[in-house]
């Protein structure tokens, strides 16, 4: 399981945010998501602990603490739902232009 960590700076980083977690235990992984097309942080990340009781800790801890002049979002991830084909590419319409009317 991995925790949600949200409302973050634009200006964190894996390394600082990995010390503010290591507080409460050992932190396996930060991941830090990024936009695709800016390559910008998106304001949130994902950070995995070492066992279930850190990240408890953790969540308790910083949920609603101020970090870097915001007040941060953290709670367990919800696993990621599965989209399938919901929302995909393919939207149909048609459309086109060069439709003979007559």
């Amino acid at each position: 399981m991995s925790i949600y960590v949200g409302n973050l700076s634009y200006e964190v980083t894996q390394d600082t945010l990995s010390a503010v977690f290591a507080e409460y235990g050992s932190v396996k992984r930060v991941q830090l998501p990024t936009d695709r097309e800016t390559g910008r942080l998106r304001g949130f990340a994902f950070v995995e602990m070492g066992t279930e009781a850190e990240e408890t800790a953790a969540i308790e801890a910083l949920d609603g603490a101020e970090w870097m002049g915001r007040d941060l979002k953290v709670n367990k991830a919800k696993p990621k739902e599965d989209r399938g084909s919901f929302g995909g590419g393919n939207r149909g319409g048609g459309g086109g232009g060069s439709r003979n009317r007559y």
